[in-house]
């Protein structure tokens, strides 16, 4: 696989709400644990268009999965023209605000040097699959949230997506479709009322949320379909616009493995609502 081009601290004045003695990251070529100091990976298009995706790997707030759903994104990306940068963001035993912090800042960061790397500011999306797809979707309902600022200058910076691709993404955190695992590890075992509404996102779209694209398995015991369903519907609520695909079969996790039916082809599919939405066009 493909090295990034470049590695980017996001918090280079220091990291905010760290916790303190945590040892060494771990990883074993295809996930990370323990991660203290957040990162994005950047991928330089081949044939740069302009657009711009970061990528945030799924691993239920755990681990990351840098490899299966983050570089391998990246390489598909990056051969239609878009720069990718694959987010390594805190996951637990840091729980929120944490993640929060580090997708907006993420954001923000892409978004400042934008025109120095190329890269269209308004043409900057978010993918995510499972708990990533969570991490992406708060980018893109809370982006003006106060838990993801910290004072610093870059706050003054749009932290909206423009537009999101969510792979099987946990949504809600409440009622029989929750992901228990990704709630727990991102709110601690007994959170607040407050904390299981901010974090269930569907209860968190706006007119504000960016175009977005749904993608799920009926047979997807982890993270039911109903998350997406609820996504969507919110989206639909809120007049933005929206396509949700579910396919018959296919497990979680499916990131860009072959083999497995239709859900396989979901790369192409993708690819077509970009072209559609001329996120692919050059200027």
């Amino acid at each position: 696989m493909r090295a990034p081009d470049a590695i980017l601290p996001l918090w280079p004045e220091g990291v905010p709400a760290a916790l303190a003695n945590m040892g060494e990251e771990l990883g074993d070529g295809n996930c990370v644990w323990n991660v203290s100091l957040p990162t994005i990976s950047w991928y330089k298009a081949q044939a740069p268009n302009g657009c711009a995706v970061i990528i945030c790997p799924g691993g239920g707030y755990r681990q990351l999965s840098m490899d299966g759903e983050g570089a391998q994104y990246a390489a598909w990306l990056t051969n239609l023209g878009v720069h990718s940068f694959v987010l390594k963001s805190r996951i637990a035993p840091c729980e929120h605000p944490a993640p929060l912090l580090d997708v907006l800042r993420a954001m923000r960061l892409v978004r400042w040097f934008a025109p120095g790397f190329g890269i269209d500011p308004e043409r900057i999306g978010i993918a995510g699959s499972s708990a990533g797809g969570h991490l992406g979707a708060c980018a893109g309902t809370l982006f003006e949230h106060l838990a993801g600022k910290t004072g610093h200058q870059l706050d003054a910076v749009s932290a909206r997506p423009d537009f999101m691709m969510l792979l099987y993404p946990v949504i809600t955190i409440e009622g029989p479709a929750c992901h228990m695992g990704s709630r727990q590890a991102l709110l601690g075992q007994a959170p607040g009322a407050d904390h299981l509404a901010l974090m269930s996102l569907e209860r968190q779209v706006s007119p504000a949320t960016p175009p977005t694209l749904l993608i799920h398995t009926q047979e997807d015991q982890a993270v039911p379909a109903e998350n997406s369903i609820l996504f969507y519907q919110a989206l639909c609520r809120a007049g933005v616009p929206a396509a949700l695909h579910i396919f018959e079969k296919g497990p979680h996790g499916v990131g860009m493995r072959e083999g497995l039916g239709p859900m396989s082809g979901w790369p192409a599919l993708a690819e077509a609502w970009l072209r559609d939405r001329e996120l692919l066009a050059v200027p």
